[in-house]
């Protein structure tokens, strides 16, 4: 992997994997409702949490899934990578304070097509709240010395 490309796909193989881990603060949450604009209530309001299924606020589930975007835009495939497709399952709620940890294995390595499928998960602790797959455009040290660069 160099710092500008990550990992091309043709240095990709099946079982390759790589993880980060971030704990969910308040002002996360905060943030990523100005960012994303929603505001629902069960994220904001712990009263208005308390009276819900989940008994209190909840992390936006797509802020804890973002971390899966940020292991495969820094560490696998790395910089360069294109995301194409991502499918996600929401399974548990994620709580201010919960360490979320994001980590990705690749499952596929298409290299005449320049893709390859990961499965991602997102864990808190031994729970599982979010799994998915992911479908992305590597970089490729063939296209680039095709292009002469």
């Amino acid at each position: 992997m160099n710092p500008q490309n990550g990992y091309d796909v043709e240095d990709l193989t099946v079982g390759m994997t790589a993880e980060i881990a971030k704990t969910i603060t308040d002002a996360d949450i905060v943030l990523f409702a100005g960012v994303s604009t929603d505001v629902n209530a069960v994220h904001m309001d712990e009263e208005f949490g308390k009276t819900t299924m989940f008994g209190g606020r909840i992390a936006h589930g797509m802020l804890s899934a973002s971390l899966l975007s940020a292991v495969l835009g820094n560490r696998l495939p790395g910089p360069g990578v294109i995301y194409m497709s991502q499918s996600l399952r929401f399974r548990a709620p994620v709580r201010p304070g919960d360490t979320v940890h994001a980590k990705v294995t690749v499952k596929e390595v298409l290299v005449d097509k320049g893709r390859v499928v990961l499965d991602t998960i997102c864990t808190v602790g031994d729970k599982v709240v979010i799994d998915g797959e992911a479908t992305l455009m590597p970089t490729s040290r063939k296209k680039r010395e095709a292009a002469g660069k």
